[in-house]
C-alpha cells in the first residue's frame, strides 16, 4: 500500500501489539536492522537545528489576547509535531521485540513540575492528542492534562507505581525490571503499566527553554519503545541585513532530537523535520484541519 493512502480502520492481527500493529511490507533491510542494532541505545542519531519562532510569537501573543492564558511555544511544538506525523506517519513507528510496529495513536511525554521551585518534584504526563488536531485542540487538551497532574494531592499513579518498585530489595527489583522487559519484548506488559509509563509513546520533549539554558541531546531509553526525544531551549534574537540595507530582526530557538533510526531512512527523517519547521514557521496553518491525514503502510 502506497504512503500516501488516507487513513482507515484496521482489524488486530497475528503478531501485533495492544500499542501498534506490526509492519510486514517494509524493505528486508530495513526489517532486519533491529536485530544488527539490538538496543535503542546502538541506533540513535543525533540532529541539531534552529527554529524561526518570529510568526509563533505573534501567534502567541494573539492566542493569549483570546483568552489562552497559558498558551505557549510548547503548543504550537507540539501541534506542528501532531501534524507532522499526519503527513509523514513513519515518524509514528517504533522497534520492539525485533520487529517494526506503527504506533496506534499519538502519544506525547513530557516531564512536568507540580512546583516551579528546586525542591518541586517532577511528574510524568501523557497525552494523546487526535491526528486532525488544530493547535486550539492541542492547547487544550494538553493543559487539561497537565491540570489534572499537577492538581493531584500526594502522588500520580505513574508515582505509586514507581515507589512501590523501589520498595523491594534490590535483587528482587532487578528481577522485577528484567520481567517487564521480557514482557515487554513479546508485547505483554499489561495496559496498566503501558499507559502510565514515561518510556512508551510517540515522543518525549523537554522545554530547556523554561530553565533558561540551550538544549541538550537527551538519550533515548532501552526500555519502552519511545523512538524520538525533542528538546528546545531558551529563545534568542537574530539581526540580519537584506540587500536594501533593510534590519530584519527575526526571533529564534535551538532544537536538539536524538531519533531512533530503526524505524524509517534518513530521506524519510529529513522530510518530516522539514515539514515540523515549515509549520512552526507558520504556524497559522495549524489552526485549521490537515486535508489530509496519511496512514502508514502495511
Amino acid at each position: 500500500m502506497s504512503q500516501n493512502q488516507p487513513k482507515k480502520n484496521r482489524k488486530r492481527r497475528f503478531g501485533d501489539r495492544k500499542d501498534g500493529r506490526r509492519l510486514r511490507t517494509l524493505p528486508p533491510m530495513q526489517r532486519v536492522m533491529p536485530y544488527i542494532m539490538k538496543r535503542r541505545s546502538d541506533a540513535q542519531n543525533t540532529f541539531a537545528d534552529n527554529l524561526d519562532i518570529t510568526e509563533a510569537d505573534k501567534m502567541v501573543r494573539v492566542k493569549v489576547k483570546e483568552g489562552m492564558t497559558n498558551f505557549s511555544l510548547l503548543h504550537i511544538i507540539l501541534a506542528a509535531y501532531v501534524r507532522m506525523i499526519a503527513q509523514r506517519p513513519g515518524v509514528n513507528r517504533f522497534v520492539s521485540g525485533q520487529k517494526i510496529f506503527a504506533r496506534n495513536n499519538i502519544e506525547i511525554v513530557m516531564a512536568v513540575k507540580k512546583e516551579m521551585s528546586l525542591e518541586g518534584r517532577d511528574t510524568m504526563i501523557k497525552v494523546v492528542f487526535p491526528p486532525d488536531a488544530t493547535v486550539d485542540e492541542v492547547y487544550e487538551i494538553f493543559n487539561r492534562t497537565v491540570e489534572e497532574a499537577t492538581k493531584v494531592e500526594g502522588e500520580t499513579f505513574f508515582d505509586t507505581v514507581a515507589k512501590v518498585l523501589i520498595s523491594f530489595p534490590g535483587f528482587v527489583l532487578r528481577f522485577i525490571v528484567w520481567l517487564l522487559f521480557a514482557l515487554d519484548y513479546v508485547g505483554w506488559l499489561p495496559r496498566v503499566l503501558t499507559n502510565v509509563s514515561p518510556f512508551h509513546g510517540s515522543m518525549i520533549i523537554t522545554s530547556m527553554g523554561s530553565l533558561g539554558i540551550k538544549p541538550i541531546y537527551h538519550h533515548i531509553y532501552d526500555f519502552g519503545n519511545l523512538p524520538v526525544f525533542l528538546a528546545y531551549g531558551n529563545k534568542y534574537t537574530v539581526n540580519s541585513i537584506d540587500r536594501d540595507g533593510i534590519v530584519h530582526r527575526r526571533r529564534f530557538v535551538d532544537l536538539k532530537a536524538v531519533t531512533d533510526e530503526r524505524i524509517c531512512d534518513g530521506y524519510y527523517y529529513a522530510s518530516a523535520l522539514k515539514i515540523l519547521k515549515k509549520l512552526i514557521q507558520n504556524p497559522e496553518v495549524l489552526n485549521q484541519r490537515p486535508e489530509q491525514v496519511f496512514e502508514d503502510v502495511d
